[in-house]
């Protein structure tokens, strides 16, 4: 029998050159800090009915980044490590919640966990999941997880047949090229079934908005990793296409950027 495909692997190996994923978000901080969403409130009260989420639960969030889905779980209560293989994202989540109760942060990945064997009730992922290797991923949360413990992979989701994100979708087939195409192949979440093996996750799903100005919107754009610098020729050019995207979906000097939030919740078994 041939051994499942890894199907995030050409996406990782296109950022190779680049230092992989522990270093490829390095200059897309402060964009990545002014136009990425936050979560919704509901995702936190599934997390509680569906993962035994509560005050003192201690939860591992793997790829944290600037700490969106991180500050949620710290309202609710939680003891939360951050684990984050990029020094600058780690430490824009250290700037802003370094001070909260239940916070640290951690170098680390999915495939390498700085956690002690069975100390962990709940793992979670935001926008992370595409640039995990599955089978080494998989068995590392199984080794840190306590015996009820369960994962929960989530996404922003953005809304399709929405004018916005039509337009967006242009610019970065457009300009994101190559490593575009391999997170677009990637999008189809064929490995989840995987990760989670014998036991199928829950899928959950919920609206949410999130509004922008005209900076933040081309913060929005460039915190992608596979869009161009913005200062070089490529990144002009986008910004000069994305000037009339506003214009044309603007409503009082904002544009209401839509998503779906889903989330599957489960136990790798």
């Amino acid at each position: 029998m041939l051994p499942p495909t890894d199907h995030g692997a050409e996406l990782r190996a296109l950022y190779a050159s680049q230092g992989g994923v522990r270093a490829i978000f390095s200059a897309k901080v402060n964009d990545y800090v002014a136009s990425r969403p936050d979560y919704p409130a509901a995702l936190f009260d599934c997390l509680r009915d569906h993962a035994a989420l509560q005050a003192g639960s201690v939860v591992a969030d793997v790829g944290a980044g600037t700490g969106l889905l991180t500050h949620g779980l710290l309202q609710r209560g939680c003891s939360v490590v951050a684990v984050e293989p990029n020094p600058a994202m780690r430490a824009a989540a250290d700037h802003w919640l370094g001070d909260r109760p239940g916070y640290r942060s951690a170098e680390g990945s999915a495939e390498h966990l700085p956690l002690a064997d069975g100390s962990v009730d709940l793992i979670t992922a935001a926008q992370a999941f595409h640039w995990f290797e599955v089978d080494a991923a998989r068995t590392e949360c199984l080794r840190v997880l306590r015996p009820r413990g369960q994962v929960a992979l989530i996404w922003n989701d953005r809304r399709r047949n929405d004018p916005l994100h039509d337009a967006l979708d242009g610019l970065f087939n457009q300009f994101g090229g190559a490593r575009r195409t391999a997170l677009v192949a990637h999008e189809d979440r064929s490995d989840v079934p995987r990760f989670f093996g014998s036991t199928p996750a829950r899928e959950f799903v919920w609206p949410h908005e999130h509004r922008l100005d005209a900076a933040a919107l081309a913060s929005l754009v460039f915190s992608r990793s596979y869009m161009p610098a913005r200062d070089g020729a490529a990144g002009l050019a986008v910004k000069d296409a994305l000037r009339g995207v506003f214009a044309r979906s603007a409503v009082d000097g904002k544009v209401a950027v839509r998503y779906t939030t889903v989330a599957m919740v489960g136990r790798p078994g």
